[in-house]
């Protein structure tokens, strides 16, 4: 099987899919292979931005959003030894959505999935997973794909890969990112949320141990951050005494932790921090966390992979619908895209090593860092981390549609 198309973009993610979006507005053909039959997998990253939520917006897709399954989310604390810090608050935002909002991935997904496919240039191709390149002459021309046991070519004038962390893509370029480490891991599980709970993004700080409560409705679903290749170490210990000592940092949950009974139920996210040098090649560009892994703090990587695909989006409208691609034009992508990148890198590196390290590696109980109770006595400043979070060091608006 062999198909023609002017853009083939590899994943089916946030990234990927608004980029395809995007183009496909712009009257551009284009062709997205996901490797999975759906969009329902048991993500992590829910969270929509108010940069995101604005970018929704300019493409009329507001209202759509606004009916998904969400819970919007105004503040962020940090319970330490000494109290309870307001670390963000949202609502200072001079933005149309002063929030973070909760989606489930898959919602959000299919929604960006139907509002392309009104768009006759647009083609998504569910299990397909890339195997290979095409390759003439030193220039990437498409790839090939796996579907079942049948091969699939996509000859593409440019290949876009949005296809995460562990990219085939990449893998297949033979491009190894620059790591920069970090200090923990993250175990992923979920309870069950009752009205008397309260609401909101929590932080919970204790000695070795740290928590993040994140209130989905019905449910919380909480990080509980562990040292980096920790894992094992957890596990030695058995369920029963990681049930006691999630109940020990949130008593609230020691009425209900028994409901977790297997590790099965819990997901273990291996964290990295890493970028690339380069993002592109002849006939092919990467983005999103393909391009670079972002560290869950501030839960930004989504944020940072759509801002990719809008900024890619209006810089490779004008010479894909002359049909002139150059090489230049791909540059133009990074140049957008490395200050934002490393910038946000840098800040989660310097708290990776001045909190999270120290948190993770200490035996005393732990009272709230310096500008945590600075911004307890200036309010004005909880606006700044807010900034951070909600838009990006660089946001992006889509293009003329």
């Amino acid at each position: 099987m062999a198909i023609e198309t002017d853009v083939c973009v590899v994943g089916g993610g946030p990234a990927g899919l608004v980029h395809a979006l995007l183009l496909a507005r712009g009257g551009i053909r284009v062709t997205v292979l996901e490797k999975h039959p759906t969009f329902l997998r048991d993500f992590r990253g829910d969270t929509v931005h108010p940069s995101t939520l604005t970018l929704l917006d300019e493409l009329g897709l507001g209202e759509r959003a606004e009916a998904l399954p969400h819970r919007k989310v105004y503040d962020l604390r940090a319970a330490f030894a000494d109290g309870v810090y307001e670390v963000a608050s949202f609502r200072g935002l001079r933005m149309p959505h002063p929030y973070i909002m909760f989606v489930p991935q898959w919602d959000f997904l299919e929604m960006i999935a139907d509002a392309a496919a009104d768009h006759p240039t647009f083609t998504l191709l569910r299990e397909r997973e890339v195997t290979g390149l095409l390759c003439e002459d030193g220039v990437v021309r498409g790839v090939v794909a796996r579907h079942g046991d049948e091969r699939v070519e996509v000859r593409a004038r440019l290949t876009v890969a949005a296809d995460g962390r562990h990219s085939a893509v990449r893998r297949e370029l033979g491009w190894q990112p620059r790591e920069y480490g970090a200090p923990m891991d993250v175990l992923w599980f979920r309870l069950p949320r009752r009205e008397t709970d309260g609401s909101g993004l929590d932080l919970k700080v204790a000695a070795g141990r740290l928590m993040i409560l994140i209130d989905r409705g019905d449910y919380w679903q909480i990080a509980y951050v562990i040292p980096k290749g920790g894992y094992d170490a957890v596990v030695a210990r058995g369920l029963p005494a990681w049930r006691d000592s999630v109940a020990a940092i949130t008593p609230m949950f020691a009425d209900r932790i028994g409901e977790v009974t297997s590790w099965d139920q819990i997901a273990m996210l291996t964290v990295r921090v890493n970028r690339l040098n380069t993002w592109h090649a002849p006939g092919v560009l990467l983005i999103g966390d393909a391009a670079h892994a972002m560290s869950p703090i501030g839960g930004v990587g989504i944020n940072l992979a759509v801002q990719d695909a809008v900024a890619a989006a209006r810089i490779l409208l004008p010479p894909l619908t002359a049909g002139r691609l150059r090489e230049r034009d791909l540059a133009a992508v990074r140049r957008r895209r490395r200050l934002p990148t490393a910038g946000t890198q840098l800040v989660q590196r310097v708290l990776q090593r001045g909190i999270l390290a120290p948190v993770l590696g200490s035996t005393e109980p732990i009272p709230a860092p310096f500008f945590l109770k600075l911004m307890r006595r200036v309010p004005a400043l909880r606006r700044v981390p807010a900034r951070f979070i909600g838009t990006g060091l660089r946001p992006e608006h889509a293009p003329p549609g």
